[in-house]
């Protein structure tokens, strides 16, 4: 079989989608495992829930974010493509804005204050 680049490309864009998700899912479970490790003892473990869950998130928007680049860039940019990788990286900075805001409790350009 074989490659030429698009496919390639479109490949690696697939494979850095698969391990966004996967770092979704896998945060999730730990996250979850945490939560009750937590619980057992008797820790407060709301928080750290919610914190765990939101990291797992964020790192994960990051390769889902990267591998729609990768497919809508490299492959055939189009006007309609690029507004559209553009909706999607506006509203995925918004939920990581969201998410580290509810994770740390300030803004990321706050690093030094409290």
């Amino acid at each position: 079989m074989e490659w030429n680049s698009p496919q390639l490309v479109q490949i690696v864009a697939k494979l850095i989608e698969i391990s966004g998700l996967s770092v979704i899912v896998l945060g999730g479970l730990v996250s979850i495992i945490r939560f009750l490790n937590r619980l057992r003892l008797r820790e407060e473990a709301y928080p750290g829930l919610r914190s765990d869950l939101g990291r797992s998130i964020l790192l994960g928007l990051e390769f889902l974010v990267s591998g729609d680049i990768i497919s809508t860039i490299a492959i055939e940019p189009t006007l309609t493509s690029v507004a559209v990788l553009g909706l999607i990286v506006l509203i995925r900075t918004f939920l990581s804005f969201s998410l580290e805001v509810e994770i740390n409790g300030r803004w990321p350009w706050q690093q030094g204050q409290r």
